[in-house]
């Protein structure tokens, strides 16, 4: 699928339902890239009915990027991230968001890491219809903007996150308490990343499958397939 940024075009991969049709997803990428993993989640995600289209956050500094999990690969994905201009991407998300509702009429946004971060910027922009924000290191800082924030919004963390203080976390629990449509789930014993299946190092089963429940049962609230 073909997204006009504010800097030319660029393609996009689509996952869709077997029905070819339903609600739109932009899934929004960790630091690691359009990997296994995230690309599992497309395929999660279409299975339920969502049309679901991936952006490649690092396009114009490193184009096909993925990284591994390893000390190393977390290494070299913080340097590619390091050059990554974080409102650039959220114009690009915001862009396959546009496209997305043009094709599916109502779309959402779920991002994990680097891609909570940006999908809490969405949801400030007012574009999605429902968003969801796994572990994003940006929300803290940002959640004064909460009330800019119109779409139900599901954030996600792990109270042992090295990445996110848990004064951090307890932030956007407050802020959260006080918003219509929004909710906080903190996994008290998972660390960041948690719900990464192919990163030994970061996941924790137990809390992977209790956020994803809540994930899909938020979605099939906010964003019915059917």
């Amino acid at each position: 699928m073909k997204i006009h940024a504010v800097d030319g075009p660029f393609d996009v991969p689509l996952w869709e339902p077997a029905t070819g049709h339903g609600p739109g997803l932009v899934l929004v990428q960790e630091i690691f890239g359009l990997d296994g993993y995230l690309r599992s989640v497309a395929a999660d995600l279409a299975a339920l009915g969502y049309v679901v289209a991936v952006p490649e956050l690092f396009r114009r500094t490193a184009p096909g990027w993925v990284g591994e999990h390893d000390d190393a690969g977390v290494a070299a994905a913080m340097d590619v991230a390091s050059r990554f201009d974080f409102d650039l991407g959220v114009a690009d998300v915001l862009a396959t968001l546009d496209r997305l509702r043009e094709r599916c009429g109502r779309a959402g946004v779920l991002g994990f890491c680097l891609g909570g971060s940006i999908a809490y910027e969405a949801a400030v922009a007012d574009g999605p219809d429902a968003v969801v924000s796994f572990y994003g290191s940006g929300v803290p800082d940002r959640i004064g903007e909460m009330h800019r924030v119109t779409c139900p919004i599901q954030f996600h963390f792990g109270g042992q996150d090295p990445y996110i203080p848990r004064a951090a976390v307890q932030r956007v629990v407050d802020a959260a308490a006080g918003h219509p449509g929004a909710e906080v789930h903190v996994q008290r014993d998972a660390g960041h990343a948690f719900h990464n299946h192919v990163a030994p190092r970061f996941h924790d089963p137990a809390a992977a499958a209790a956020a994803w429940d809540l994930t899909t049962a938020f979605l099939a609230r906010t964003l019915p397939t059917t």
